[in-house]
């Protein structure tokens, strides 16, 4: 039996890993779309593009629903979505950072995907007791499936610097 050093070890090929990236990405990529949507509204007469889009696929912008529902955007401002833009940059950049780290292999993003993914775990099941659903239930799995991953193939996947 012969001791082999970590430094000559060829990296491993980690699937799950690259999998947990590519979602990391697209939930940064998807919420810097959002902030620039945001953004690009913050000047925009917001009920009247609500009812132009509701014409636009076919609505009758009417019935009550959407006449309730356009007072409700009557009530955004633009500085409203100036802070909603903002949120969305701040999620994008930590949800890129994250997933740049793990591509990179840093020892502590590992532990700061674990907290992040762990943390939502007890809100998930809030909800989920409140109201069932498919979707719900699938989004708890996947982010318990992400942590107990990432926790128990952590010294595997990546690099510690001593």
């Amino acid at each position: 039996m012969g001791q082999s050093t970590k430094s000559t070890e060829p990296k491993k090929r980690a699937p799950t890993l690259y999998l947990i990236i590519g979602v990391k990405i697209f939930k940064g990529l998807a919420a810097v779309a959002l902030a620039l949507g945001f953004y690009s509204l913050t000047d925009n007469n917001l009920p009247e593009e609500f009812r132009r889009l509701l014409r636009f696929i076919h609505l009758d912008p009417e019935k009550q629903f959407f006449v309730d529902l356009a007072d409700r955007v009557a009530q955004i401002t633009p500085n409203n979505l100036k802070w909603a833009a903002a949120g969305a940059v701040v999620y994008a950049s930590f949800m890129l950072l994250q997933a740049i780290g793990l591509g990179l292999r840093v020892g502590w993003i590992v532990w700061l995907v674990i907290g992040e993914s762990a943390f939502f775990v007890p809100i998930e099941v809030f909800e989920l007791l409140k109201h069932a659903n498919w979707w719900k239930f699938a989004i708890l799995a996947v982010n318990i499936m992400i942590v107990f991953y990432l926790y128990i193939n952590r010294s595997r996947l990546i690099k510690h610097h001593h």
